[in-house]
């Protein structure tokens, strides 16, 4: 599968901006997704998961209650809604697939095979 992540960008602190992760190849509903992000200097951290059904979601506690994952397999895409969006949140944003047997939600990025070019979002104070 092939993943192309778009919507990042510039954005005050307290707006919103919503992410995309486009996929190809594979019926994308075999697959488990996830968002991670990586600020400059730092590891890569996990962000979010979704199951492949969609009716399972997992947040980071950094983001609980501001971000929101959700997917449309019938647009192959799954999409990451930010609000309330602050400084610490500006990193580059990928999105992750996985098609492996087990748990409905991954949150290690070694469970990810395919990865997007990412996104670049900032957030200014």
């Amino acid at each position: 599968v092939q993943l192309q992540a778009s919507g990042g960008g510039l954005v005050q602190a307290g707006g919103s901006l919503r992410l995309s992760c486009a996929a190809s190849g594979r019926t994308f509903s075999s697959y488990a997704m996830g968002w991670f992000r990586q600020a400059p200097g730092k590891e890569r951290e996990f962000v979010a998961a979704i199951s492949r059904s969609g009716s399972s979601t997992y947040y980071a506690d950094s983001v609980k209650g501001r971000f929101l994952i959700s997917r449309d397999n019938a647009e192959n895409t799954v999409y990451l809604q930010m609000n309330s969006l602050k400084p610490e949140d500006t990193a580059v944003y990928y999105c992750a697939a996985t098609a492996r047997v087990g748990p409905v939600i991954y949150l290690y990025a070694g469970d990810y095979d395919y990865w997007g070019q990412g996104t670049l979002v900032t957030v200014s104070g």
